[in-house]
């Protein structure tokens, strides 16, 4: 038989177990099964046609030959590198351009002096809202030599001599495309970090002002190792956006993205590559490699700042 005293200890093990909570999994199965089914569904979809090829318009399985084909066939691994190449300079233009300026701006309308800060921060954040097609077709007319604006406003202030058609010119034209891509996004940079320097507490600061340390001082030995995260993840997401381009090319030059490929970037490649272009017929199993070269890039760069920047940048903070 059993006491009193297991009855007790059954009855307090019932009491202080804890309930399941059903209401987590019934909340999250929305969203899981909508990012499983155009996410993760799509992925390994590409992932298996990457690794077959149309014989006798049938799929056989190639194992890696497409991913062979990419890297070492000069038929197709020279367009590639030349891509891969691009897009690292389009991505590098936004960090040491898009991000700093971003920066700068949020600093300057996290001051209190500043009037009009609503009116500023929505003039700079409004590009971010537009089209690509909007925007890479407005610059395509405004550096025009023959009918864009920009000849004769560089003439009002007496530098039309510094006119080029930068859009037409191998030397310039990708260089033209990422600050043309700076100016449409560099609010959400602004935005994030402006976000990140009005959660600092003002406790802080004003601890800062006791000690003497105002004004830029004060942005570069407090406020900006209390935001090292945010640009952390600003950093992170405009190397996830880079490297996803495509709309912007594809608007101002064409599938060719000329002059001479010069603007060409992965999204471009793969784009010709998988749908075809003129003479160049598609070829989806290779169009597919390239898109899973591209995460495979994509997923390195992701990991290598989650595992490696972002554990020291927590240690720093805490």
């Amino acid at each position: 038989m059993r006491g009193p005293g297991t009855i007790e200890r059954r009855s307090m093990a019932q009491a202080t177990k804890k309930p399941r909570r059903w209401h987590i999994a019934v909340f999250l199965a929305p969203a899981v099964l909508i990012y499983t089914a155009i996410m993760i569904i799509p992925l390994f979809s590409t992932l298996q046609l990457a690794l077959y090829s149309e014989v006798e318009n049938s799929q056989v399985f190639v194992g890696l030959q497409n991913f062979r084909a990419l890297f070492g066939d000069p038929q197709w691994s020279d367009q590639f590198w030349n891509a891969l190449k691009n897009n690292t300079w389009f991505f590098i233009v936004h960090m040491i351009v898009q991000n700093p300026i971003g920066i700068l701006l949020a600093a300057l309308l996290s001051s209190p002096r500043l009037r009009m800060r609503s009116f500023y921060r929505t003039a700079i954040f409004i590009p971010t809202i537009l089209s690509f097609v909007i925007a890479g077709f407005a610059w395509k007319l405004i550096l025009s030599p023959l009918w864009g604006v920009a000849p004769n406003l560089l003439d009002l202030v007496g530098l039309r001599s510094l006119f080029q058609p930068w859009l037409g010119k191998e030397a310039y034209a990708l260089t033209t495309l990422a600050l043309i891509s700076v100016w449409q996004f560099v609010g959400i940079p602004m935005m994030l970090i402006y976000a990140a320097l009005l959660s600092i507490p003002d406790e802080l600061l004003e601890a800062a002002e006791c000690d003497g340390i105002t004004g830029m001082s004060q942005f570069w030995k407090v406020k900006l190792p209390l935001i090292l995260p945010a640009i952390g993840i600003i950093s992170i997401l405009t190397f996830v956006g880079n490297f996803n381009a495509f709309d912007l090319i594809y608007a101002t030059q064409g599938a060719l993205a000329g002059p001479d490929f010069s603007t060409d970037i992965l999204g471009t490649f793969m784009f010709r590559t998988f749908f075809g272009f003129q003479l160049q017929l598609g070829d989806p199993n290779l169009g597919a490699a390239i898109a899973t070269a591209m995460f495979a890039i994509i997923l390195i760069g992701v990991s290598i700042y989650l595992f490696g920047i972002q554990r020291r940048l927590r240690r720093y903070q805490f």
